[in-house]
């Protein structure tokens, strides 16, 4: 087996790759040196003493990284969450709206028949999106989980990354489906419409003195959260982007830098993934391609909401300019949400 390095003027990149099955593997070499070529052995990788292991992150995108005894705590945690993950995107993929009852609900006042079809239809939708606004506080949750054991001393965020690759792909998953989620929910415009009309109705009712079983399940203040959370263009991103920031907040002690470097590395390796043909032409399906440039547009978001001169400034760590070049090389079609989130 082979590793084939080929570096930028920052970054060295590394893959690895067999004859009997192309495993995309990066191997990210967090040193500013400059390398031009190079080939070793797999198992010179992370020989002692070895010039090439010093420090290595290694992260596979494509198949599930096994977390050590010490992430297992974590992992358990983070993993019940993303469990979820594909039933909220299967949910929201299926939401239809109640356009046309609402309409003839507006339409027609004084008929009751149609008032109460409309309020039929819309109360399961209410519900439908309560478990969506509530599964992006337990991936709130997960997110600052994961930083905590991302960035805490006494390593260094790439070596965390390094050590601890099984929560750096659990990280990368929840960025992934961050932007899924936004990028769905962006074309439904349904959803405002819907709760919008939910509001007004609970409102008059609520004058009228009437009692409705729904305000159970979807009180005053939840409906308040609720309504700030779809107002957003992209609800979960800022969703992370909030806890991100008050992840660094709440935890003063912890130099910036520890969770802006996490960030910013990750950016520069999903960039160097999908600038370098030699590494996006072996990747086994476009799915990959799609992951790599959602979480490198979700970092570059979180790394803009908490360095305090943001991601698209000259000192930034983040090659802005070259990220964005690599999104609009995509064909139109697949980009044009992530675009729009960086705007």
């Amino acid at each position: 087996m082979l590793v084939l390095l080929q570096s930028n003027s920052r970054y060295g990149c590394f893959e690895i790759y067999s004859e009997i099955q192309i495993s995309f593997v990066l191997i990210f070499w967090c040193q500013q040196r400059s390398v031009t070529s190079l080939s070793v052995r797999q198992d010179a990788v992370n020989a002692p003493g070895s010039s090439v292991a010093d420090p290595l992150w290694i992260l596979d995108y494509e198949t599930d990284a096994q977390p050590t005894e010490g992430e297992r705590e974590v992992w358990n945690q983070v993993n019940s969450v993303l469990q979820d993950s594909e039933n909220i995107l299967t949910g929201l993929q299926a939401y239809k709206g109640a356009g046309q009852e609402i309409r003839d609900a507006i339409q027609n006042p004084s008929d009751f028949t149609l008032q109460e079809r409309a309020w039929n239809s819309v109360c399961p939708l209410v519900i439908k999106l309560k478990k969506f606004y509530s599964f992006s506080l337990r991936l709130e949750e997960a997110l600052q989980n994961l930083l905590e054991c991302l960035t805490c001393a006494p390593f260094t965020p790439t070596q965390h990354l390094e050590r601890e690759q099984a929560l750096a792909k659990q990280f990368a998953e929840i960025l992934h489906f961050t932007l899924r989620f936004d990028e769905l929910k962006m074309r439904i415009p349904a959803i405002q419409n819907d709760f919008s009309y939910y509001r007004r109705t609970i409102s008059r009712n609520r004058i009228n003195n009437m009692n409705l079983d729904i305000e159970r399940e979807v009180n005053n203040e939840m409906a308040n959260r609720m309504s700030l959370f779809y107002a957003e263009a992209t609800p979960m991103l800022k969703t992370l982007s909030n806890a991100t920031t008050n992840f660094v907040t709440e935890n003063k002690t912890l130099p910036l830098e520890n969770t802006t470097d996490c960030l910013s590395t990750m950016a520069s390796v999903c960039k160097v993934m999908l600038e370098t043909p030699e590494y996006s032409s072996r990747f086994s399906s476009e799915d990959t391609l799609l992951f790599c440039m959602r979480v490198m547009v979700g970092v570059i978001i979180l790394y803009d909401h908490v360095h305090p001169n943001g991601a698209f400034n000259k000192s930034s760590k983040i090659d802005m300019k070259g990220c964005i070049k690599v999104l609009k090389d995509q064909p139109a079609d697949n980009v044009e949400g992530l675009l729009n989130a960086l705007k």
